[in-house]
């Protein structure tokens, strides 16, 4: 059997464990982990999410937010979808980046989030976060999330690497500090 899939054989028995679930041990930390991983495995670890996600057996119940997916609600939302193609040709790509930058924030991403009520049990997936780049980082996402979602524990499938400290987005970009999250094994 290869490393991911042990390892997501293993984060499938931890996020259903009650010390992950209620956020024991962590010293009154943000309950936020961080499942790391090479890009190079992205699909087998989207198909593990997929069929994490209809795993009647857990004891837990999966809420996924697709980081890409909300990107494009958003566009959606502001009705510059079709626009975004033109936009790119006439001004280059870092002006559109600028301006879906200043357009889109953190904000529009944690309202497209939310849901109510959080129930006991729950565990707050964030994938995409690859797919998302370079329109939003996760790591300024996590800081503006922790109100929001306090109550529940938050897994990232990040496509890189986590020391605890540092956040590397594909292993080569770089890194940015986050230090609240614990990284999964």
């Amino acid at each position: 059997m290869s490393d991911i899939k042990e390892r997501l054989d293993a984060l499938k028995r931890e996020i259903q464990k009650p010390e992950f679930l209620e956020g024991k041990g962590l010293s009154n930390e943000v309950n936020i982990h961080i499942f790391a991983y090479d890009a190079s495995e992205e699909m087998t670890v989207r198909h593990f999410v997929q069929m994490l996600k209809t795993d009647q057996s857990l004891n837990c119940r999966l809420i996924e937010q697709n980081l890409y997916q909300i990107f494009l609600k958003i566009c959606d939302d502001l009705d510059i979808t079709e626009a975004i193609p033109e936009m790119e040709e006439a001004d280059g790509g870092q002006n559109l980046l600028n301006e879906l930058h200043t357009t889109i924030s953190k904000t529009e991403f944690i309202e497209k989030m939310q849901y109510n009520p959080h129930v006991e049990g729950d565990v707050l997936m964030l994938t995409g976060v690859g797919d998302v780049f370079p329109f939003m980082r996760v790591h300024v996402l996590l800081e503006a999330m922790q109100p929001y979602f306090s109550d529940i524990p938050i897994l990232i499938f990040y496509p890189g690497t986590f020391d605890g400290y540092h956040l590397k987005l594909f292993s080569r970009l770089q890194p940015n500090d986050y230090y609240r999250a614990f990284k999964l094994k």
